[in-house]
């Protein structure tokens, strides 16, 4: 029996388990690849994938089970013997080094040499141009990866994987900073790869591009493996009951509030080479979304109003009050709060525990006479840990070990904690899973009914349709157009986010 699953799958994990300190992160999972498929692996954030991904790349040692490779048992014991293996992974983080050329970063510590000294350049630039041309890449290889964009740079760890002559790519949330048009050419790669018999194991929270590109895809669910399905014989709903392991009946809550006064004016706020002559008032207890294309101008916006990168001109009202542009601090007085679009960057600081993260906005009013108020702090952070729904051993766990989603809610329990007038939710739902998604969008749901002012950033237009009370369209750093909630649909705003009107 064991020979025929042998020789049907080029890969087998058969019941593996990884215990850490008080958390058991997988237990008995199996997973298995055949040649030249695409299987995808999906489940909500803390379900098992990364762990069980790093196993299989060497980083994390199992504690129990078999993982068997053309039909022989392996123990990898370190990236290299993976690597070695023909399994290379590219994380959501790139591993490329920005100041060494594209050749440079696909071939680092296997530069060809002369004389076993002298790196031969002529070579090694050969060698690149010849891998970035099996993917299409059409770049000089002698390009700074500092000058690629993110689509580029992704195209640029492939060519790595396949220098390593890997039967096996994990490509983990791949998309997640993709234009439509780069996830089009991804795909293309991605099916180019599969014909020529490489296996990929794909991970994405976005279940209808899970179901586009995948030929099987495997759901975990609290570190227990719960079903492998046909791609072409399911449908995102049970995908994602199998996830969460209950229906959500209503994936886009939504409660009709009756808007406050104005909280927030903007008047003719204009940066330079970014964005131009943009008004728009926010009202209490309304959603306002913002809609456009990568580059619009959106984000740009929000990071002026705050205080983050200052605008050339116009005027920002709350309350009724003029407040500075180029201060933080008196935007965070008025009770303004900002969720960025890169958490792990701006929005928190991963090496300190869930608490002072949590606490961090509030420092100034925890002090007295030079020390914390440490039940002060406790006490906030176990407020927002229970009323956010964050997974964590307790409130002193080390923010990084956290999944996307525990860490995002981190995010937006920072800024609540100043009892926010206004809150700025930039893409709050990017590279989470659809369990995450529908507790944010029940929490911006519950804050509109609080009276906060909520201004949503999101590149995923059934979110903004379905979450915003109103809608601003922009493109090319201007207002085109207003939709109320009930007359905007998604060929309307992409009509006003990519067309000259």
């Amino acid at each position: 029996m064991k020979k025929k699953i042998a020789d049907k799958y080029i890969l087998e994990m058969e019941n593996v388990s990884k215990i850490f300190p008080g958390v058991k992160a997988l237990n008995k999972v199996h997973f298995n690849l055949k040649s030249g498929e695409v299987h995808a692996l999906v489940g909500e954030n803390g379900a098992g994938k990364s762990t069980l991904l790093k196993i299989l790349a060497g980083a994390y040692k199992k504690d129990e089970g078999t993982i068997t490779l053309d039909g022989n048992e392996v123990e990898m014991t370190d990236p290299k013997h993976a690597l070695d293996l023909g399994i290379s992974v590219i994380y959501q983080e790139f591993n490329l080094i920005p100041n060494l050329s594209i050749a440079e970063n696909i071939f680092i510590g296997r530069e060809p040499r002369r004389q076993k000294v002298f790196v031969d350049f002529s070579k090694l630039y050969r060698d690149a141009e010849f891998f970035l041309e099996k993917i299409g890449m059409k770049k000089d290889p002698k390009t700074l990866v500092s000058q690629l964009n993110v689509a580029e740079q992704q195209m640029v760890e492939i060519a790595k994987s396949l220098s390593f002559s890997s039967k096996i790519i994990v490509m983990d949330e791949p998309t997640s900073a993709l234009t439509k048009s780069e996830k089009e050419t991804l795909f293309k790669i991605i099916r180019e790869l599969k014909s020529k018999g490489v296996s990929i194991i794909f991970i994405s929270h976005i279940i209808d591009e899970v179901l586009e590109i995948s030929d099987r895809v495997t759901v975990l669910r609290d570190g227990e493996y719960v079903d492998t399905l046909k791609a072409s014989k399911t449908n995102p709903n049970e995908i994602v009951q199998m996830m969460v392991g209950r229906k959500l009946k209503d994936f886009y809550p939504k409660t009709d509030v009756k808007r406050g006064e104005v909280i927030l004016e903007v008047k003719n706020l204009t940066k330079k080479s970014k964005y131009e002559d943009i008004s728009f008032r926010l009202h209490e207890g309304e959603v306002l979304g913002f809609a456009g294309l990568v580059g619009s101008g959106r984000a740009q916006v929000m990071r002026g109003i705050f205080g983050i990168e200052p605008p050339d001109g116009g005027e920002v009202y709350i309350k009724g009050k003029k407040i500075k542009t180029n201060s933080l601090f008196e935007t965070i007085k008025m009770k303004m709060g900002f969720v960025p679009e890169d958490r792990r960057k701006e929005g928190l600081i991963l090496s300190r525990s869930v608490k002072d993260n949590i606490n961090i906005t509030k420092l100034s009013r925890i002090n007295s006479y030079g020390f914390v108020k440490q039940k002060e702090e406790e006490k906030i952070a176990n407020e927002y840990c229970k009323r956010l729904n964050i997974r964590t051993p307790n409130n002193k766990e080390i923010t990084q070990n956290l999944s996307g989603g525990n860490q995002q809610k981190i995010v937006i329990a920072k800024w609540l904690a100043i009892n926010p007038r206004i809150l700025i939710l930039d893409d709050p739902t990017r590279g989470i899973d659809v369990g995450a998604k529908n507790e944010i969008y029940l929490l911006i749901n519950n804050l509109a009914k609080e009276k906060i002012g909520i201004i949503l950033i999101s590149s995923e237009l059934p979110e903004i349709i379905n979450i915003s009370d109103r809608i601003l369209v922009m493109r090319e750093g201007k207002i085109t157009h207003e939709f109320s909630r009930k007359e905007a649909t998604q060929e309307k705003i992409m009509r006003h986010a990519a067309l000259k009107n």
